[in-house]
């Protein structure tokens, strides 16, 4: 494999993993340390990952975003206990907005299908993952369906939002930053998520511990915004308390 191809597979192992060390790299693609860390200082040149000790884990860039992941994939063990963590603050809430994206739709399948519940949502696999379900009403967010996410955005989406009040919304972001807030590249989806936090009592943001302290194009929200952030134990207690001190309860899982 030539150095380009290998940097290439470095960055999707790096990205589905969400986080990778010098040491398995070498291991993974038999090469030396040294290649290894060439080949990251190559990738963080390019903007497409952030070093860190021993390591690297994927950058997210203004106008950028990550690939969209199908229900038939495996989740990484962080994104299933972030899912898991979050559905569980579910406590009394009748109406539920899901965003989209891949966490949020892990979500999805880890609320409950035995008491009744309204979904609100603009992601059709949210839909689906609803749909056979007898206790739960669907309302789907109109408007113009992104390819990749399958995701209602536009103006009927944000003004069919904008008419409901929301007990609790489950939302993703791109990046997470206390300087620029919450942030997702496309301008559309961001009007969406902003509406859903101006109707939900309770804003809750899941997301992997490495889209912390990065920042995408459109900012949607700002910290204080939300009740509760649910993440990995990959971000550190100390950064985990000052996100805390802007006002939301920082979960680590």
């Amino acid at each position: 494999m030539d150095a380009e191809g290998r940097r290439r597979d470095m960055l999707e192992l790096i990205r589905r993993s969400g986080s990778a060390d010098v040491v398995r790299l070498a291991e993974e693609f038999a090469v030396s340390k040294e290649t290894v860390r060439r080949d990251l200082n190559v990738l963080e040149g390019h903007g497409l990952i952030r070093r860190r000790h021993g390591g690297a884990y994927p950058m997210v860039r203004p106008g950028s975003e990550a690939v969209f992941v199908s229900r038939t994939a495996q989740p990484i063990p962080e994104e299933s206990r972030i899912a898991t963590a979050a559905a569980e603050l579910l406590s009394e809430a009748e109406t539920v907005f899901i965003d989209e994206g891949f966490t949020p739709q892990l979500i999805a399948d880890a609320l409950p299908r035995d008491r009744p519940l309204t979904i609100v949502t603009a992601s059709l696999p949210v839909v689906s993952a609803f749909a056979t379900s007898p206790q739960a009403n669907v309302l789907l967010l109109g408007g113009r369906v992104r390819r990749g996410t399958t995701a209602t955005v536009d103006h009927w989406a944000v003004h069919m939002l904008s008419g409901f009040v929301i007990d609790l919304a489950f939302l993703g972001a791109e990046g997470i930053s206390r300087r620029y807030g919450l942030t997702t590249p496309d301008p559309a989806v961001a009007e969406v998520k902003a509406q859903a936090i101006r109707v939900a009592r309770r804003p809750v943001l899941a997301g992997v511990h490495t889209k912390f302290g990065t920042a995408s194009f459109c900012r949607f929200g700002e910290v204080g915004d939300l009740e509760t952030i649910v993440t990995g134990a990959g971000l550190p207690v100390a950064e985990a308390h000052r996100y805390h001190l802007m006002g939301p309860k920082v979960l680590r899982v």
